[in-house]
């Protein structure tokens, strides 16, 4: 079966560490990883790795997509640059396309106004509450949440984070969602034969 690829946004700053359980597993149940830029000029992670985008953000669009994840990065809070992928996920969101946002990411969709009607998490809930966003009353302290086509997790649940992409996506489901998450979040051994047997 052919599946549309997933989307990562990189731009200089971006936190590395964050959406690198979800991209892999990804690609392992055969989602192409795309890499979206600012531009197609290279960017640097916050760890200092150098990335050369696949495509500009001008370039993305929803119905070419199985999902656009947006990580955490220091530009989310520093400045306005990172403003147009919010305004993309909105594009996202509109045509029915999901998105995932972790850390700095669930902030820039608050300023978007994209937080105000659904439930999310985040950091912190003052974190959010910062930004100045209407959607305070949605905010839900636990590792990761997702409303319809939104994921959202704070900087320390990227298993967390994936665990929600990989129910959204119909990825792993049941006991074998479950079993992932208790290997790669809790060192569950026992988790690692429920795996085996599935033949993942």
């Amino acid at each position: 079966m052919s599946r549309k690829p997933a989307h990562l946004a990189v731009y200089d700053t971006f936190a590395d560490w964050e959406t690198g359980h979800t991209t892999a597993h990804l690609a392992r149940a055969g989602y192409g990883i795309r890499t979206v830029g600012p531009t197609r000029e290279p960017v640097t992670t916050i760890g200092g790795v150098r990335i050369q985008p696949d495509l500009a953000l001008e370039e993305v669009r929803p119905e070419d997509s199985s999902l656009l994840i947006l990580a955490g990065a220091d530009l989310w809070d520093t400045s306005d640059d990172l403003a147009p992928f919010a305004r993309e996920a909105r594009a996202f969101l509109d045509a029915g396309v999901p998105v995932a946002a972790i850390c700095g990411a669930t902030a820039g969709l608050a300023r978007e106004g994209l937080l105000d009607d659904r439930a999310h998490t985040s950091a912190v809930s003052f974190y959010l509450a910062a930004t100045g966003y209407r959607g305070g009353a949605h905010y839900v302290d636990t590792d990761a949440v997702t409303d319809g086509k939104l994921v959202t997790a704070g900087p320390t649940e990227p298993v967390a984070f994936a665990r929600e992409v990989f129910r959204l996506l119909g990825v792993y489901e049941g006991e074998v969602l479950d079993a992932w998450y208790r290997l790669f979040h809790d060192s569950d051994a026992e988790a690692y034969a429920v795996l085996q047997q599935a033949g993942q």
